[in-house]
């Protein structure tokens, strides 16, 4: 009796890992749809002093996971992210506020790392494009906002950048985390004094895998 009831356990065990490598999802080509919130802020690529505080912004957009064998893998994505800073200040005895909102076209293209099927670990480099520039000001004696959808004079519109970060998976759900920051500045063919500023932001997002 001992003996089928221990040739029964084993053959449940067995079953079980059999069952999770046929699951394994680290080798399946997959798509998925994705949105979260964007952490950004900007500083001074030459060193000078320049003060500004992170704000938040959405991102959102579409992953497609390409399995390079079971732990290796390239994700390119298709995201929209607003990007940006603000800040306070004073000026003749007159306290104002300031908000830069950038929104970019971020395509990704990074390698994946699977040690588990659960935890996903991605590095590479990003191609941002500038599609929109919204900046308002806000002070006791007057208020203005500004945007431009890009013509605008001398602004880098094409910058390159790098991102690291994970993903936990679960099942159809993707909880991902990550950090990104730009390689190169932003003021165009280098003839503008500013602004000056590369973009760094930080991502929590939640997607959910079509297939």
């Amino acid at each position: 009796m001992k003996t089928l009831i221990t040739i029964a356990a084993l053959t449940l065990v067995f079953a079980s890992i059999s069952k999770a490598q046929d699951t394994d999802n680290r080798t399946k080509l997959q798509v998925g749809v994705k949105a979260g919130l964007s952490y950004s802020n900007v500083f001074d690529t030459e060193g000078e002093s320049f003060n500004a505080d992170a704000k938040i912004g959405l991102t959102g957009g579409g992953f497609l996971i390409i399995p390079v064998g079971k732990y290796l893998g390239i994700h390119p994505e298709v995201m929209f992210t607003q990007k940006g800073f603000k800040g306070t200040g004073s000026l003749l005895g007159s306290s104002y506020e300031f908000e830069r909102t950038t929104t970019f076209l971020d395509i990704p293209i990074l390698v994946a790392l699977k040690p588990s099927e659960f935890i996903t670990l991605l590095a590479g480099p990003q191609f941002s494009y500038l599609l929109r520039d919204k900046y308002s000001f806000t002070s006791s004696a007057t208020s203005f906002e500004q945007e431009q959808e890009f013509k605008n004079d001398n602004i880098r519109k094409n910058i390159l950048g790098f991102v690291i970060g994970a993903n936990i998976n679960l099942r159809h759900i993707v909880i991902g985390g990550r950090i990104g920051w730009d390689m190169i500045n932003n003021k165009g063919d280098g003839t503008s004094s500013t602004p000056r500023y590369r973009n760094v932001c930080t991502q929590v997002t939640l997607g959910y895998k079509l297939y």
